[in-house]
């Protein structure tokens, strides 16, 4: 009898088992659902955020962009005056030279032969201390 009166047991405590089963499942979803929609509030809270920030970096990197974009162009225009004034100067040299040597032939002829007697000089000398360091 002894069989009997725990199989009777048994048999009673099942609906309240399944009762306790069934309630510990459901507190099991509710926690699974509560955890899912504050894990989609914590993505969307932080979405927003990345949004906003790029939002904010957008403007400023536009900005940079813009500002190297003129400082380009600007040193630009300034090499380009700057190669204009060497041109005109350069101009004005060689102006100024060919004037000279058409009124001055002779006096430029030795001035021409005085500098390249002082450019060979120099390079022989340069060949020569070279030779020596050897």
């Amino acid at each position: 009898m002894n069989t009997n009166n725990a199989s009777k047991t048994a048999h009673d405590a099942l609906p309240a088992m399944r009762h306790a089963s069934e309630e510990l499942l459901q507190t099991a979803e509710k926690a699974a659902y509560s955890t899912r929609s504050y894990a989609n509030e914590a993505l969307d809270k932080a979405e927003h955020k990345v949004r906003e920030l790029r939002g904010n970096i957008d403007p400023v990197v536009d900005m940079l962009a813009s500002k190297a974009q003129k400082l380009a162009r600007h040193s630009l225009d300034l090499a380009t005056e700057a190669k204009d004034r060497a041109e005109h100067s350069l101009k004005r040299a060689a102006g100024v030279t060919t004037r000279y040597v058409a009124e001055q032939p002779l006096r430029s002829v030795l001035i021409a032969a005085a500098v390249g007697a002082a450019v060979a000089l120099l390079i022989s000398s340069a060949r020569h201390h070279d030779q020596n360091r050897r």
